[in-house]
Formats: C-alpha cells, structure tokens, sequence
C-alpha cells in the first residue's frame, strides 16, 4: 500500500510543477516573438516614411533650385524688386499648386519679400521683412538655409527651404535673393495620427517637429514605457525620425497563450488521472485473469504452431522468389544484349552505305586519274575506320566507356555529319537552312560519336519527309557563355502526342523498318558529353524538332 502511495503522489507533483513553468516560459517566448515580429513591421514601416519624408524635401528643394535660376526671377530681382503685372507671382502660385508647396516667395538682398504666390490673398507676403529670419541668412550666407518654425505672417509651423539667387552675367557672380519655399505636413501628420504607433520627426536638440500628435510640437519628446522605440536619421538634415510602437498586444498576445499553456497542461493532468486510474483497473483485472494462466498457455502453443507452419510457408515463398529474380535478372541481360545488338545493327547501316557510294562513285572516276582514286580511296577509309569506332563503342556500352572528350569543332561535326548523308540528300532534293558560326566555335565531345548523333537527328528528318515536294532541313545554334545549343527542324508531320511522350523509350518508334534504339543511345552519348538531347514540344502545323546542347569548349 505505502508503494502505491507513493506512485500516485509524484504525477501530482509533476502536473503542479508544469502548470507553474509552462505558462512562464510560454509567456516570455510568446512575447520576445510578438515583439520581434513588431520590430519587423515598425522597421519596414519607418522606412516607407522616411522615404516618403524624403521624397517631400526633395521635389522642394527642387522647387527652390529652379526658381533660383529662372531669368524672370533673376531679372525682377535685378529691377530692384518690381514684378510687373505680378507675373513672377502667377508663376510662383502654379508652381506651388503643381509641387504641392504651401507657399512660395522671393526675397531680396535685404529679406523683403518682392513677389509671393499668396500676392492675391488677405495674407500676402509681398511686403514683409524677413531678414531676421534664419534660413534668409544661412542662403545668403551658404547658398541654401533650412529651417522649422512658425510662420510670421500665417503663424502656422512649417518647413522653410531657401535658396540664394545668383546671376553669373556681366555683373559677374552677383547674388540679387532668396528663393523660399515653405511646406506644412498638416497631411502627412493627419495620416501618421491614425496609426496606433507614434510617429515623430526631432531636431538636433530632440525637439518635436512633424507628430502624428500635433501637441507634442517644439516639446521634447516624452518618455513612455509602453511602447518600443526605433529611430532612422532622414538624409540632407540633421532631424531623426522616431516611431513607438505600442507593446500592449504582445503583452495580451502572451498572456493569451500562457492562458492556453496552463489549460494544455491542466488537461493533460486530466489525461495523466485517468491513465493511472485505468492502468489500477488494469492491474486488477490483470489478477483476476490469473485463473485463467492455464488456458492461455494452451492457446499460445496452439498458436506457436499455428505460427510455425506459417514460417514453413513463407520459406517456400522467399525461395520461389529468388527464383524468379534470377530470371529477371536473365531477362534483363538478355534485352541489353538485343538492344546493344539492334543498335549496332542501326548505327552500322549509315556508313555502310557511304562506303557503297564512295565505291561506285570510285568505279566511275576511275578512268578520270588516280588522283580522285586516291581520295575516294581515303575517303572509304575513313568510313571502316567509323565502323571500327562504332563497333567499339558498343562494345563497351554497358559499361559507359565514353572515350575521350575534347575540343571538337562544331563546323566540322555538321559538314561531316551532311557528307553523311548525301545520298539521302541528292535523292530526294533536300534544302538546308545552315546557320553561320562564329569563327572556332567548339564544344566539348568526341568528334565520332558527335557525328553519330547529328547524322542520327538528319536521318530522322529525312525520313518524316519522305514523299514530301519540298522538303527542308533548318538547323540553328544558339551558345551561351558555357554551353551550345544545336536545334534540328524539319517540314515534316511532326511527333504524334503519344509518340512524343514514349520518344526516348528503347524500341518505341513509329517508323515501319525502326527499331527505336537511335534516340536512345544518342541522348546516352550526349549526356556522356555532359549535355542532353530532348524533343521541343510539338506544334501544330510544323514539323519536329530535336535539340542537342553541349558544353561549349573553352
């Protein structure tokens, strides 16, 4: 009894431990997350604005900057301030209703306002001093000035942006002014007081300039412990832009999934009770079944020789299937062996047939001179020399033997590989589309077996355009700073959807006398060279098209 009291009370204190860790540590970690995750967005938040900030400052400055610079400004200026039908006025009030400036003006060496783009309203510039003012004398003083600040005539706050007035003409580099534009963020702050995070722009002092709260404004900005803070400096001033963001929904967050933490801990306290109350039930029934030792004993000899039988029926089993993968694997050696045979047979029949031609073609020039005997001669040697190549290469095609692979001329592969085939050319009047190469141009092959594929691919467009009256052949290349694309076309029906996809499957072909084998072992050749061989997708009304790429040779 006490060793069951002693079992039942450690569950106890197991569940009342987690129940106080669990919710602590899933409220921290829930936490430290929720505010990582605030960072992010507050980052990404605080730099959409600052740009934003930016781009404002900039297209003003801008505004400053051409003014400076207009003769009409310069010349008004030079007239000791007259704006005659105050059209240097008009001007600088459409500029202002384009750029979106609150106000612009223009100022003389003195800091009285000669022209304004308010001329025409109750509140005009036109007339006021503004020579006190600081960004007045840091334009005249250093060619730009800045400054926040309440207006003197409007007393609304706003950023002033100055720019001098210069003029580079007979009186040398003359300065006459200063351009003044004056922006408010009365919009800008309207939109940052509808997000819950505190947007401000400080000074160098830490004074509040542009707030998404407005009464903050020329204040220092205020400690709060509720929110996480994130600065960015803005480019072209010396201000920082300062966003709180509120960590009131983390915390809840948190204390959400604490909450949750302790009822997941608290129901599998449950769980745990009722366990150890069914695993007691269990041991009672467990001494009840005592009785009953004997009857199950018997039963499980029964069933060890149930079992046994089983076993003896399984052996049988396994032996019968190893025998028939030994057949499968004789089936396997015995189609390998047919398909290297069927290949030899197909590959063979192109230069055997050069070989007849170049003979022929030998006995009807053999009265011209030894000298074409002679070539036709080396020409037929060549050919068995083919042959010898070919044989080799399925010889030891099964175990991948790819020979050596060099710098092979790509110009040199195609001419060879359309000798090749001149016999099917000059029956049937085949035209070529040839492309122009660029002067050693080489990919990386063995120039036999590249010849093998190419003649191949021409074999193949050849025969889908068999009865055809015009038939043609278009080859084109595309290279890349590390590979060659060769792509062979022809005019002919095109591929089949079902022969399209079964295309590279060995003894799938759709030609009376094929044996499927040549696109098979050309795309094998071809990614022993490192490339691939693949049909394009069929279009109707075109005929096929095979694309062989390769590495381009250094």
């Amino acid at each position: 009894m006490g060793g069951t009291t002693g079992d039942s009370r450690w569950p106890v204190a197991l569940v009342l431990l987690a129940a106080l860790l669990v919710p602590l540590a899933t409220y921290r970690l829930t936490r430290e997350a929720a505010l990582s995750r605030l960072d992010e967005a507050a980052q990404i938040a605080l730099t959409s604005r600052a740009l934003t900030l930016d781009s404002i400052l900039d297209r003003q400055r801008a505004v400053a900057a051409v003014l400076a610079v207009d003769r009409q400004v310069i010349d008004t200026l030079r007239a000791g301030g007259r704006d005659p039908g105050d059209q240097v006025s008009a001007k600088m009030d459409l500029l202002r209703a384009e750029t979106q400036s609150d106000v612009i003006y223009l100022l003389d060496v003195s800091g009285r306002a000669v022209a304004a783009s308010n001329w025409d309203q109750p509140a005009s510039f036109v007339g006021y001093d503004y020579g006190f003012r600081r960004y007045f004398q840091q334009a005249m003083a250093e060619g730009t000035g800045q400054e926040y600040g309440l207006g003197t005539v409007s007393g609304r706050p706003g950023l002033y942006l100055a720019h001098d007035v210069r003029d580079d003409g007979r009186d040398g580099d003359a300065l006459w002014g200063v351009v003044v534009v004056k922006v408010e963020f009365d919009a800008l702050e309207a939109a940052w007081g509808r997000d819950p995070a505190g947007t401000h722009v400080l000074d160098a002092a830490g004074r509040v300039l542009i707030s998404g709260r407005p009464a903050l404004r020329f204040q220092p900005l205020p400690p709060d412990s509720g929110t996480r803070a994130i600065s960015m400096a803005l480019r072209g001033t010396d201000w920082r832009l300062v966003m709180r963001s509120p960590t009131a929904g983390a915390t809840r967050l948190a204390g959400l999934a604490a909450g949750t933490a302790l009822l997941a801990v608290l129901l599998a306290g449950i769980v745990l009770a009722l366990y150890l109350a069914r695993r007691r039930r269990a041991a009672r029934v467990a001494r009840a079944d005592a009785a009953h030792r004997a009857d199950l004993e018997r039963a499980v000899g029964e069933r060890t020789r149930d079992l046994s039988d089983e076993m003896r029926t399984r052996r049988a089993a396994e032996q019968r299937l190893v025998q028939l993968q030994s057949d499968l694997v004789q089936a396997n050696k015995l189609a390998t062996l047919g398909q290297v045979t069927a290949g030899f047979a197909h590959e063979v029949n192109q230069p055997l047939a050069t070989i007849r031609l170049l003979a022929e073609n030998g006995r009807h020039l053999l009265g011209d001179g030894p000298l074409l005997v002679r070539e036709n001669l080396d020409r037929i040697i060549g050919m068995t020399d083919r042959i010898g190549q070919i044989t080799r290469e399925l010889r030891s095609f099964s175990r991948k033997a790819t020979g050596t692979v060099q710098a092979v001329s790509l110009q040199e592969a195609i001419q060879a590989s359309l000798m090749l085939t001149a016999s099917r050319r000059r029956a049937v009047a085949m035209a070529f589309d040839l492309p122009d190469l660029p002067p050693g141009l080489c990919v990386r092959a063995e120039a036999v077996r590249l010849e093998q594929i190419l003649v191949n691919l021409l074999t193949n467009a050849h025969d889908a355009q068999e009865g055809r009256a015009a038939p043609r052949i278009a080859i084109a290349v595309e290279t890349t700073s590390d590979s060659v694309a060769l792509t062979i076309r022809d005019d002919g029906p095109g591929l089949s959807p079902g022969m399209a996809a079964q295309l590279f499957t060995p003894f799938a072909t759709d030609k009376p006398q094929g044996l499927g084998l040549g696109l098979v072992i050309s795309r094998e050749i071809a990614r022993d060279f490192g490339g691939e061989l693949d049909a394009l997708p069929p279009v109707p009304g075109r005929g096929a098209a095979f694309r062989l790429t390769l590495p381009r040779a250094a």
